[in-house]
């Protein structure tokens, strides 16, 4: 520990309960932080620089839902052969689903897995968007 830290603590033993109170409230105004929401596991994070640059940068999605939009009356049975083939559904359920457009087929693929599946749908007839 730095000679620096070592005042700053031997400093922080002597102080009163009343000092202690004050010095926390003018940490928080100073410093616009909230030091009552913190826990044993929460440390008191301040913001800096590269908080603000993190906030601005967009995390890459990499789960992502096939959503069946619309499918054509005389595509139907060829998109149902599909679709059964995707989600493993009986045929009771799939066609359920097949004609409750527009439904989610399939959660939380992966990318080239949901591109791949999209691909099997439009090729039946069936117009498909991924989320």
């Amino acid at each position: 520990m730095s000679t620096k830290t070592e005042k700053i603590i031997a400093e922080l033993k002597s102080l009163t309960l009343l000092e202690a109170a004050e010095l926390v409230k003018e940490i928080e105004q100073t410093f616009d932080i909230d030091a009552s929401l913190t826990s044993q596991t929460q440390a008191i994070v301040m913001p800096t620089e590269t908080d603000n640059s993190n906030k601005n940068e967009v995390e890459e999605k990499t789960e992502f839902d096939i959503i069946l939009e619309e499918v054509p009356a005389a595509k139907k049975i060829a998109i149902l052969k599909v679709v059964r083939s995707i989600t493993g559904l009986g045929l009771k359920e799939a066609k359920s689903l097949v004609e409750s457009t527009p439904k989610i087929v399939k959660e939380s693929t992966t990318k080239e897995n949901s591109e791949e599946i999209k691909k099997q749908l439009e090729e039946a007839g069936a117009k498909v968007s991924i989320k």
